[in-house]
């Protein structure tokens, strides 16, 4: 662990959306709305270019969101720049997130010596309606 998690806070999260993750996850535009010790919330904004017909975000835009939240959340229990990688990530779309930004909180549920179990929570910004949940294993290196 290279930091206490008290000193990662919204500012250390949203400099490692920009720097951390690949340009195409960048591209998503997502922001950190909250944070605390083994959670986040970050909101993948409404763009045409992640919605099929209908104006319906794709189910590959909402599991990489869900993915990067829980990197995130991690982070927050455990320190910053902690080597990860996704074991894991099962996911259950509710129903379409339709013309809305996604909520998207991550939660750390377990965090042992070298894997960490976590849940994830996608609701629509505008209505709060549960649009998909997921559950992860991460392996710590």
């Amino acid at each position: 662990m290279s930091e206490p998690s008290a000193l990662i806070d919204a500012t250390v999260l949203t400099a490692a959306l920009r720097e951390w993750f690949a340009p195409w996850v960048q591209a998503l535009g997502l922001r950190v709305e909250s944070c605390e010790d083994g959670a986040v919330t970050l909101r993948l904004p409404r763009d045409p270019a992640l919605c099929r017909i209908g104006g319906m975000v794709c189910g590959q835009a909402l599991m990489a969101a869900a993915d990067t939240a829980m990197v995130l959340a991690v982070v927050t229990r455990l320190g910053n720049r902690q080597p990860m990688s996704t074991v894991q990530l099962n996911t259950s779309f509710l129903k379409p997130l339709v013309n809305q930004d996604a909520l998207v909180t991550a939660r750390v549920i377990r965090a042992g010596k070298s894997l960490v179990f976590g849940e994830i929570d996608i609701t629509a910004a505008q209505d709060g309606k549960s649009v998909c949940r997921a559950s992860t294993t991460y392996a710590l290196q």
